[in-house]
């Protein structure tokens, strides 16, 4: 299975988000500034590849559309969900990408008015969620603000592949502070899902945001630390750079092992980015 930017479950002390609004506004933001990336390209454009072993510009878009479908379904109607979990439980290992190629087959425009409304659909309902809601996930359970910060993360990424693609670079954001925190959050499912036991203590992570404040996680005295920009530890986390092309610093082993295998989504890792030099 292609990797999936599927959030993973939180493993460190940080608190869950209780007000999903300022998520939710991110998540319109973020989506909306890829929507702007990809709606001028000329239809042949979408055919470009990506970092992404065999993902087009389009895979990604449809991708996007697919998963925001899911959730969809999973804040409305999870008697349907569950039986498309159990569907996926069948074909674990094709599951995504078939929906990825079912949908890059699409037309551009046709594709881009299905993300368009896919995501316009998921934010509606995620607005009109009371206080407390719950949805069944894929191996998991989220809130709203879990689901609108899993929404972000993977438009973020996917977005970072389809910039990869077109040559350009986008201008991070304070919107990265999302994808920072699931990344950090996720650290003891990072060795979970490798058969790994987590370290027993907590990690003190620094990151500096694209404007230039400080994000901290973690114990202030943790002996064990994680320095560097926002930037380069959401790239690594989504497994959208290789660590050599970061200027992360770790200060001690554990940390410094955190930082080769650092993961921010459930499932497998999937193949790495190769090193850029």
């Amino acid at each position: 299975m292609h990797a999936c930017l599927f959030p993973a479950a939180g493993g460190a002390s940080l608190a869950p988000v209780a007000d999903p609004t300022y998520v939710l506004s991110d998540l319109r933001d973020e989506s909306q500034d890829l929507d702007e990336l990809v709606s001028g390209l000329a239809d042949d454009v979408w055919a470009t590849p990506t970092p992404a072993q065999g993902w087009t510009i389009a895979h990604q878009i449809a991708h996007l559309a697919w998963t925001d479908g899911q959730s969809l379904l999973a804040v409305t109607d999870p008697d349907a969900f569950a039986r498309e979990v159990a569907n996926a439980m069948t074909s674990l290992d094709t599951y995504v990408d078939e929906a990825a190629e079912q949908g890059a087959a699409l037309p551009p425009p046709e594709l881009l008015a299905r993300w368009r409304s896919s995501r316009a659909q998921l934010a509606a309902a995620l607005t009109a969620q009371p206080p407390g809601a719950r949805f069944r996930w894929y191996g998991t359970a989220m809130s709203t603000a879990s689901m609108a910060t899993g929404r972000l993360m993977e438009t973020w990424a996917h977005g970072e592949d389809i910039a990869d693609a077109l040559a350009v670079r986008r201008a991070p954001t304070d919107r990265l502070r999302h994808v920072a925190r699931i990344s950090v959050r996720a650290r003891d499912h990072t060795y979970a899902v490798r058969g790994l036991e987590p370290p027993a203590e907590e990690f003190r992570v620094e990151l500096t945001s694209p404007t230039g404040e400080l994000w901290t996680y973690g114990p202030e005295d943790a002996p064990q630390r994680v320095t560097g920009s926002a930037l380069d530890f959401c790239l690594l986390a989504t497994r959208r750079r290789h660590r050599a092309d970061t200027a992360l610093v770790a200060e001690g082993k554990d940390a410094d092992h955190w930082l080769d295998i650092a993961q921010a989504f459930a499932g497998p890792p999937g193949q790495d980015r190769e090193p850029r030099g």
